[in-house]
């Protein structure tokens, strides 16, 4: 079905690509799910009300193999799609109307044969949001789906985190059953369907029980394209209302930064490289004000745990050695959190869309809550010790590509030397090295620790040494030629 969808939306001249096609097919999707679930609704909840019109109903406009050509048309781009919209003028963010509404806020159909739609609505007819062997196969489709957008780059990668990535992630921060888990960075959903599965939500045997596991999960996008596509990826792993708010995570973080918002377990892969405008920054505390989102999603991510709460983040290399605001930032990072666990990951990991070198971050908020400004001298610091584990590449490669990507179980060694929660029985070994918080008060909260047993790593180590050595030996180049040239003129 999806293949004689795709073949019917490659005919069609409004659309170009599958950055074109997945979101088309998307908001679609969206809205047949939400008409079945609608139909299941009033089981459960005697007192629902549809929230559309009849005539707005997939049911009704959707079914009716008789509408057609340019009239359909023009029902989606004039009537439908505008009505949708509106939905997101609603005062709160949190009811269903807003959550659509925010949803189509940034969708167009890019369709413009009326004929060809009505094709690809007659497909989509055929998938029941009802039946559990429908869902499933849709999910594992829309996976793949979003790998081959990732694949196509463009801004489109940065919505996507590698499935491996997420899984080990989510695996090593351990969320469970009754924690709240955010991710303010949300994409299209890879870390919270992560978390849905980690905490089995297809074992769940009770409406209840899958209730409990839908609102611990909890996501924010800024970017319409993704927040489409992280609702229909959470709709198709089982969640009916996904609590994932649309706007600016930094903002909101600020916004409701209050001990009755904090949450236990955060799993991010943040952007990074960008910069936020003025009046975001000046929400943060003035000796952390930068224009750096990974350095502000950091500061935010400190605020939004609870004491004892747990995160594993995705940070870039520049994060560990960087300097300024960043030493005061990291500074506070080991201070009120057990920095456990540094895994360095090599080149390639996010190809084609970066080849920044990338870190993990795993660390848990200390439990009695004392802030920074509280604690004067290491021995309170909530961080003793920080372990770094080193990821290589399989044997004769030097980075991954996005025709060999990362694969899950080359997360297997580190999962085996990382231990339980207590990490009790770790040692030392040519990929795993520990250093101690006084050494990295020392160094001025440098993180960029380098592996003691592999040699000069030039992908992990400090730009300004990479250029102070460069001209350095540009310098020595110089002085080679300028010689050269004395010995030549004086054979003249």
């Amino acid at each position: 079905m999806i293949k004689r969808i795709r073949d019917l939306m490659r005919t069609d001249p409004g659309l170009n690509g599958d950055l074109d096609r997945l979101p088309q097919l998307s908001w679609m999707l969206f809205l047949k799910a939400f008409d079945d679930k609608e139909q299941e609704w009033p089981v459960e909840r005697p007192d629902y009300q549809p929230l559309l019109q009849e005539n707005y109903r997939w049911r009704t406009w959707a079914g009716n193999d008789r509408f057609t050509g340019e009239p359909l048309v023009e029902f989606i781009n004039d009537d439908l799609l505008p009505r949708l919209r509106a939905l997101g003028d609603t005062s709160t963010s949190a009811d269903l109307a807003s959550k659509i509404g925010h949803v189509f806020q940034g969708v167009e159909n890019r369709m413009r044969s009326g004929y060809q739609i009505r094709e690809v609505l007659n497909e989509i007819n055929k998938v029941d949001f009802t039946s559990s062997k429908d869902v499933h196969a849709m999910a594992e489709l829309y996976e793949s789906m979003l790998q081959e957008v990732r694949d196509a780059a463009g801004d489109s990668g940065e919505f996507y985190t590698p499935r491996p990535l997420t899984k080990f992630i989510v695996q090593q921060v351990d969320p469970r059953p009754g924690e709240t888990v955010l991710d303010p960075a949300a994409g299209t959903g890879g870390f919270l369907v992560e978390t849905l599965e980690h905490l089995g939500m297809e074992r769940a045997e009770s409406v209840r029980e899958r209730r409990d596991i839908e609102r611990s999960i909890r996501g924010i996008e800024k970017k319409p394209l993704p927040y489409l596509l992280a609702m229909m990826n959470l709709i198709l792993h089982g969640v009916d209302v996904p609590q994932v708010e649309s706007g600016n995570a930094l903002a909101l973080l600020r916004q409701s930064a209050s001990p009755a918002t904090q949450v236990d377990v955060v799993v991010t892969n943040p952007p990074f490289g960008g910069a936020e405008s003025p009046d975001v920054v000046k929400a943060f505390p003035k000796k952390y004000q930068t224009a750096e989102t990974a350095w502000l999603f950091l500061t935010a991510i400190l605020d939004k745990l609870k004491p004892g709460g747990r995160c594993g983040i995705v940070l870039p290399n520049g994060v560990l050695f960087g300097e300024g605001v960043g030493t005061r930032i990291k500074e506070r990072l080991l201070k009120e959190c057990n920095l456990h666990t540094v895994v360095r990951l090599p080149d390639g990991v996010f190809a084609p869309y970066t080849s920044i070198p990338s870190n993990l971050l795993f660390f848990e908020k200390r439990a009695d809550g004392r802030k920074a400004e509280q604690i004067h001298d290491i021995g309170g610091w909530a961080t003793r010790d920080v372990w770094f584990y080193e990821i290589v590449p399989p044997a004769g490669s030097k980075r991954y590509t996005k025709t060999k990507p990362m694969r899950f179980e080359e997360f297997a060694e580190c999962t085996a030397w990382w231990g339980g929660r207590g990490r009790d029985g770790r040692v030392e070994n040519d990929r795993a090295w520990m250093v101690s918080a006084t050494q990295l008060h020392e160094a001025g909260f440098n993180l960029d620790v380098p592996n003691p047993s592999s040699g000069d790593d030039l992908a992990h180590r400090p730009p300004h040494e990479l250029v102070k050595e460069l001209i350095e030996t540009e310098h020595e180049i110089l002085a080679i030629l300028a010689e050269l040239q004395s010995s030549l003129e004086a054979t003249r």
